[in-house]
């Protein structure tokens, strides 16, 4: 990830999507080349320099000021989540001289016990990368039934969500809004790029994204962005058919970016009874002590 080359980038792609008429210019209809606004236009409604507009977004000026930042951010018209995306691509963290190998994450004792205890809830442990770190068994046979269930335990097998919604049939056909899931993938994952531009393993989840799927290729060069902990899940499941579950992210402290997803369906809805009929055809078989073995 190159702060420099995604933050001229990021700006075009704003500056390509809001016309003239919307900011109160008014285009001459023979000497425009541009559908949106110019760096000049840009530059002047903002309050900033040509000049420095032309360096930041050439990716020569790392060192904005917020007052800056913020005043481009208005009239760009950004939302909260891509004002923040804005100043994490202008002032990228340094990376290291020497960095760390990286570490294989792991979900916790303490939160494996968590997902145990949730034992009619759909649950998983998730890290910045979308990868499956552990679920419970609702959470394996909600998102994954056609997986090991063991898969989460190894870095090789380790399933990543976002990589599935895009290369995993049977996990896009959960989705009957799979064109909303997949924007919402998409900018969310934009987000934790700009905020952690040396990951290594965050790049080559891209980068494979990128090479192996035109559909993600097309949405990532549109630059969305936007965060997203809570919300409904629209899934038409292969078991127990149609479902709409209310969601939370519950960020784990000190985990690294950890965080735990949680479904439930609303009270006395066809949903809840779907889930509790999954629930239900998944369980495990319990063994009769009275059986003689043989």
């Amino acid at each position: 990830m190159d702060a420099r080359s995604e933050l001229g980038d990021f700006l075009k792609s704003r500056r390509a999507a809001l016309r003239p008429e919307d900011v109160g210019i008014t285009p001459h209809p023979n000497r425009r080349r541009v559908t949106g606004l110019r760096r000049e236009e840009l530059s002047m409604l903002a309050g900033v320099s040509i000049t420095h507009y032309t360096r930041l977004e050439q990716g020569r000026a790392l060192n904005a000021s917020d007052g800056v930042l913020e005043s481009i951010a208005r009239t760009l018209r950004l939302s909260d989540d891509e004002t923040a995306h804005l100043k994490d691509l202008a002032r990228p963290a340094v990376a290291s001289s020497r960095p760390a190998p990286p570490r294989v994450a792991h979900a916790s004792a303490s939160a494996r016990q968590l997902l145990a205890a949730m034992s009619d809830v759909p649950a998983l442990v998730l890290d910045r990368h979308n990868d499956v770190l552990a679920w419970n068994r609702m959470g394996h046979a909600l998102l994954a039934g056609h997986l090991a269930p063991e898969s989460p335990d190894t870095p090789a097998t380790r399933p990543n969500l976002t990589r599935m919604l895009f290369l995993d049939e049977q996990y896009r056909e959960l989705f009957t809004n799979w064109n909303e899931e997949a924007q919402l993938g998409v900018a969310s994952l934009r987000l934790v790029a700009g905020r952690h531009p040396h990951d290594r393993a965050l790049a080559e989840l891209i980068g494979q994204l990128v090479m192996n799927c035109d559909e993600f290729a097309s949405r990532w060069a549109r630059h969305p962005v936007r965060t997203c902990t809570s919300g409904v899940k629209h899934l038409r499941h292969p078991m127990v058919g149609a479902m709409d579950l209310s969601f939370e992210n519950l960020v784990i402290p000190g985990a690294s970016g950890q965080r735990l997803i949680a479904y439930t369906a609303e009270p006395g809805s066809p949903s809840e009874a779907a889930l509790r009929l999954l629930g239900s055809v998944t369980a495990p078989v319990a063994e009769d002590p009275t059986a003689v073995r043989r």
